[in-house]
């Protein structure tokens, strides 16, 4: 039970400004008091006089916390939060009352509530007990986002790793971009980084202490995306009621990665948000305020899929405020060495296992790869190495469509050079070598005879 301010001055506004609250008491004068004490620190305060009023609000709106009378006409305030907890309403409430003992204090509780005020009460009790259960609204977003993190293989803080030209123009770009809260556009083929250029946005930046969100719009239900992307009113009986992912950005960066893959129906709704910084959760008529940074990447031509009426011009226009195009690896295969080393160092501890060398010899032999998957798929080719404790580039030989070898007789030599050291690494087990250049023992005994040393 509260009965003592917990700060000595109101919570700064600035803190609230985006958040909505209801206020459910039967005294007009409360709630009047309570409406006219929130209206200039948060985002939104609706009020209702029972719990029937409440009950059609919570259906049509979001809230992130409710100050809730224990004691009113009908159903108390107890009975409308079990209600609520029933049907899966988890918003963080503050339940009030002039009359109340230890075994009320403990039954509220019990049911839902994360705080207990007695009336009278200061505005500085209120506003404390507000500014925790906005707090715990806050924490209960990110460990949700925490959770998704985790779900969806996150990129690691790898940085932009590179000393070429090409590399070293990207980071220029990223940290000139990073210091506006323009919306970005992120170009160029899959597999070079986008999603790692975007996080390097996002923490150079001056939202880097708030949440990022990735979106990729190619793995979301076309029945879905809207209520993933703007949230879902609460309409009871355990449906809806959640907060869309650009709730969970506020104050951070949404990271909308593969946005051509974005339902048409849908881009239209995007523009909206991106124009009136408000979204509308599904089946609600409240707008929410957001604000969250734009980061959009693309490996698709946006231009063309404009022409072929696929992606609305407008749009396009407004996402590419700025462009930043990301190089394939083919035009900057010196970095190869470097990336190679950065892999290494930063698989190897995650994997558990040992790290691996990589001669001047292979490192030529990667050199004279196309690499089409891009960075992404000489990750990979490290990954599936430091499995195998040795570097394997078997899958490099079924590309010749995108190999490159200036002097064919040259990558035949590596090819020679790379399975002779495998051998003599395992003392000649042929079955072991096999395993570790990812080929068949048949294919590698062929690949020996030919070289007469069968």
């Amino acid at each position: 039970m509260t009965s003592e301010p917990l700060l000595n001055e109101p919570v700064p506004a600035s803190q609230w400004h985006l958040a909505s609250v209801l206020v459910v008491d039967d005294e007009p004068g409360m709630r009047s008091f309570l409406a006219k004490t929130l209206a200039s620190r948060v985002g939104l305060v609706h009020t209702a006089a029972s719990a029937d009023e409440a009950d059609g609000l919570v259906r049509r709106h979001r809230y992130d916390l409710v100050i809730l009378d224990v004691a009113m006409p009908g159903r108390s305030g107890i009975a409308w939060l079990r209600q609520q907890r029933a049907e899966g309403n988890a918003c963080e409430v503050v339940l009030i009352t002039a009359f109340a003992d230890l075994d009320t204090a403990i039954e509220a509780l019990r049911a839902g509530a994360a705080d207990f005020i007695l009336k009278p009460f200061r505005v500085t009790q209120i506003l404390n007990a507000v500014h925790h259960g906005l707090e715990r609204a806050l924490l209960r977003r990110e460990n949700w986002l925490l959770r998704r993190t985790l779900s969806q293989r996150m990129p690691a803080a790898d940085g932009l790793v590179g000393s070429s030209i090409a590399i070293r123009g990207l980071q220029a770009a990223i940290a000139k971009v990073s210091t506006v809260d323009s919306t970005v556009l992120l170009t160029g083929e899959s597999g070079t980084g986008k999603e790692l250029a975007a996080l390097a946005l996002h923490r150079r930046s001056p939202r880097a202490e708030g949440p990022f969100v990735p979106v990729n719009c190619a793995t979301l239900s076309p029945e879905l995306v809207e209520a993933e992307l703007f949230g879902q009113a609460w309409t009871g009986q355990g449906r809806g009621g959640r907060d869309g992912l650009f709730v969970y950005a506020q104050g951070g960066t949404l990271f909308l990665d593969e946005i051509g893959e974005l339902p048409l129906a849908l881009q239209s709704t995007l523009l909206r948000v991106l124009e009136d910084r408000q979204v509308r959760p599904v089946g609600s008529e409240q707008q929410i305020p957001v604000d969250v940074r734009i980061v959009a990447a693309t490996n698709r031509p946006l231009a063309r899929e404009v022409s072929a009426g696929r992606f609305r011009a407008d749009l396009y226009y407004r996402l590419q405020v700025v462009e930043i195009l990301l190089p394939p690896l083919r035009s900057h295969k010196e970095d190869i060495p470097e990336l190679v080393e950065h892999f290494v160092a930063t698989l190897a501890p995650q994997l558990g296992v040992a790290p691996i060398d990589v001669s001047p010899d292979e490192l030529a032999f990667l050199a004279q790869y196309d690499w089409p998957g891009n960075v992404r798929e000489l990750r990979n080719v490290i990954e599936r190495s430091l499995i195998l404790g040795a570097l394997n580039v078997s899958a490099l030989y079924q590309r010749p469509v995108r190999t490159v070898a200036p002097v064919p007789t040259d990558l035949q030599t590596l090819e020679k050079q790379h399975i002779l050291a495998v051998l003599a690494s395992v003392d000649g087990d042929k079955t072991r070598a096999a395993q570790l250049l990812g080929i068949s023992r048949r294919t590698l005994e062929r690949r020996v005879a030919e070289w007469g040393m069968a």
